[in-house]
């Protein structure tokens, strides 16, 4: 019990129980010489000298005891008690900053402040060296885990891995343009949000069951609202502790459109059998009736136009089709968006390597839909062919834009024109080593197009090829950053379904602030807000939600001094429902943190009728936090925990949400290791302390009031 009594309140009972001991030892020498007087009369006499001087005695022993009380709490527990806090904080949250301003306050300690100043130093010299050593020795190993990174982030298919309970571990870049509907995928997360469960779980089931790590699963999943089908592969992986179940490696490739392409492959064979079928009988029906009026005389003219006619229609009714089918078997396989300049650079590359020259016609710049491999192949293919047959050895190419959705890319030269003939055997041949067993006719099937020879208005030679697929290029967009967001550690952490009782490094929390129209919870309004991920320990950069909300009234001039948010800034911006929706889902099953929690939530609060869902997370308040580290006699403004901590907050980024939003996760990834250090390590012993000062914030886990 009295160990966790704090230094000052221990103090205080000492020197209580001081002047106790020594006012009853005035009381028991006073009674000890009223007893020895032999004289009843004297001793009745003195009785009340006695007792006045002892309540004066009383109350002089007790002044000073007093006295000298507040002068070693003033100059030494509260000296010794923020030298440990600071001692501690160097140690647990790595500041960097000497103890000068702590040691001057305890100038009376004597040695200890200036002896606690050279350990604290000692220590960050220690640990900076040791930082070094480990920064250098990392070197190699960080560049190829960078360039490992930006491979996996380009992979075409998706890659994830997942815990045992389909906690997300890794994913790269194409895995957050397939699952990220609205809000992408993030560290922690479950898997089964995004996809349909049933296919997972039997393929881990029956993986885990077969206890072969070199053993894959095909599957067949769907998104939740069942929008994308993807086809994927499923690996367990190897058991790296014997408790915890293992995890697994997915892949996913998007075969939606494959799925419409064969659905709609399957409607025009029906459709074909339907058209051919009617034709097909009359025809049949016609030759019948020819065949028993082959030996009547007579004239049989009309039969034969009539069987004519049904030839007529079951061609054309087969050539429609046929064209149909075409195009259905082009969109079957996904072409790549091309901009014409990469196309044409690919070609210079090409041609140069045979030996050949190639001007380009001005135009403008086209994105068109090819692969491109293969049109480079032909063109540079059909090239070298009207070179070895001496047509000319250098050409001009020029991509024409058409009214319509395509283009026209013709390869021009000065020199004999190319017969139809020769075109076509040329293209019956496959194209050379290095393609394999394509010919050109096969990369005209894949494009759904044809190619022919003809003569220019300039007079010069040609062949010409549509391209089905184009379009005007507009500016070049930015890269889009794929960043490869991974945390093997999360693969081997036993979870506890319970938080109260699981470990404060086991838990994922959403830190975040609103910026508002006033500091009334029940009349303003939010106008921003952010919010940022931490898991095992760190602060995911990916994984950050920050948007303005539409207040729908004025933003009062004093809150825009405050924040820099006007009213033509929020105007079309989503409003609460919505944004409190977004961020419900981004906050699921993490808990969250902020500094005056229940200012920030009791605005959340107001939307959960609107959204049907309900703020009940647990709540981490760094304001609390602060004063469970650092006293409550200290300040707990944002401002002054993160100088307190070595945290500096960019001026511009004060008083925004996402700026205040960053500065508060660092505070808190620096207050636990904190925390541990003073034995509290579940989030249920950290929630126990935090209310012992609740006079400072009402605890924000307490379920709300009923509305």
């Amino acid at each position: 019990m009295a160990e966790r009594l704090g230094l000052r309140l221990r103090i205080l009972l000492f020197f209580a129980a001081l002047a106790a001991g020594s006012a009853g030892a005035v009381a028991l020498g006073l009674w000890f010489a009223a007893s020895r007087v032999s004289d009843p009369a004297l001793g009745v006499a003195m009785r009340p000298v006695l007792v006045q001087g002892a309540i004066i005695a009383g109350f002089v022993i007790l002044g000073l005891v007093v006295w000298v009380w507040y002068l070693f709490d003033a100059n030494v527990a509260r000296a010794i008690d923020r030298l440990a806090r600071a001692i501690r904080a160097r140690t647990h949250a790595e500041i960097d900053r000497d103890l000068s301003r702590e040691a001057e306050q305890a100038r009376h300690l004597g040695d200890l402040a200036p002896a606690a100043q050279e350990v604290t130093r000692a220590l960050a010299q220690t640990r900076n060296a040791l930082a070094e050593a480990v920064a250098r020795e990392t070197t190699r190993l960080a560049a190829e885990k960078a360039r490992l990174e930006t491979l996996l982030a380009d992979v075409p298919v998706a890659v994830l891995l997942c815990t045992a309970e389909h906690q997300l571990v890794f994913y790269n870049g194409q895995a957050v343009d397939m699952l990220g509907a609205g809000e992408g995928p993030g560290l922690d997360r479950n898997l089964l949000d995004y996809l349909r469960e049933g296919p997972l779980r039997h393929a881990y089931r029956r993986l885990a069951e077969a206890g072969d790590p070199d053993m894959a699963s095909d599957l067949l999943c769907a998104t939740v609202g069942g929008a994308r089908i993807f086809a994927g592969r499923m690996r367990v992986l190897r058991r790296r502790e014997a408790d915890v179940a293992p995890g697994y490696v997915l892949t996913l490739r998007d075969v939606t459109t494959d799925f419409a392409a064969h659905a709609s492959r399957d409607a025009l064979l029906s459709e074909i059998f339907d058209r051919v079928r009617r034709p097909a009988a009359n025809l049949q029906t016609v030759i019948g009736v020819l065949s028993e009026l082959e030996d009547t005389p007579g004239d049989t003219g009309d039969l034969s136009a009539a069987m004519l006619d049904e030839v007529q229609t079951l061609t054309r009714a087969i050539t429609d089709l046929g064209a149909r089918y075409d195009a259905i078997q082009t969109d079957w396989r996904p072409l790549a968006q091309t901009r014409s300049a990469d196309l044409i650079d690919s070609l210079k590359a090409r041609f140069e390597a045979e030996g050949l020259g190639l001007s380009v016609a001005e135009g403008p710049e086209l994105i068109v839909q090819v692969d491109g491999f293969e049109i480079v192949a032909l063109l540079g293919w059909l090239a070298g062919k009207l070179a070895g047959a001496g047509h000319a050895d250098a050409f001009r190419l020029a991509l024409i834009e058409e009214d319509g959705p395509g283009a026209l890319l013709r390869l021009e030269w000065d020199g004999p024109a190319l017969p139809v003939g020769q075109l076509d055997a040329w293209l019956a041949e496959a194209m050379g080593a290095d393609t394999g067993e394509l010919t050109g006719h096969a990369v005209l099937q894949t494009h759904g197009t044809e190619a022919w020879p003809e003569t220019t208005a300039e007079g010069r030679s040609a062949i010409a090829m549509p391209i089905r697929a184009a379009r005007r290029a507009g500016r070049r967009p930015p890269p889009i950053a794929r960043a490869v967001v991974y945390d093997f550690d999360l693969l081997s952490k036993a979870r506890n379904a319970a938080v109260a009782d699981a470990r404060l490094e086991d838990l994922t929390y959403v830190v975040f602030d609103t910026e508002t129209t006033g500091l009334s919870a029940s009349s303003d309004a939010i106008v921003q807000i952010a919010a940022v991920r931490l898991v095992n320990g760190r602060r995911l950069e990916t994984e950050v939600f920050d948007t303005l909300v539409d207040p729908g009234r004025a933003i009062p001039p004093a809150s825009t001094d405050v924040h820099g948010i006007t009213d033509s800034m929020v105007r079309g911006a989503p409003t609460l429902p919505e944004v409190a929706a977004r961020f419900h889902r981004f906050a699921q099953g993490a808990v969250l943190v902020a500094h005056n929690a229940p200012f920030d939530l009791a605005f959340l609060r107001r939307a959960e009728d609107a959204i049907g869902a309900r703020f009940d997370h647990p709540v981490l308040d760094t304001v609390l936090l602060s004063a469970v580290v650092f006293g409550q006699t200290e300040e707990h403004a944002l401002d002054a925990l993160t100088a307190r901590l070595g945290i500096t907050i960019p001026e511009g980024a004060r008083h925004t949400a996402l700026g205040d939003t960053i500065a508060t996760a660092d505070a808190f990834l620096k207050l636990v290791p904190m925390l541990r250090a003073r034995g509290l390590e579940t989030f249920g012993a950290v929630l126990s302390e935090v209310r012992r000062h609740g006079r400072l914030l009402r605890d924000t886990n307490a379920p709300p009031p009923q509305k």
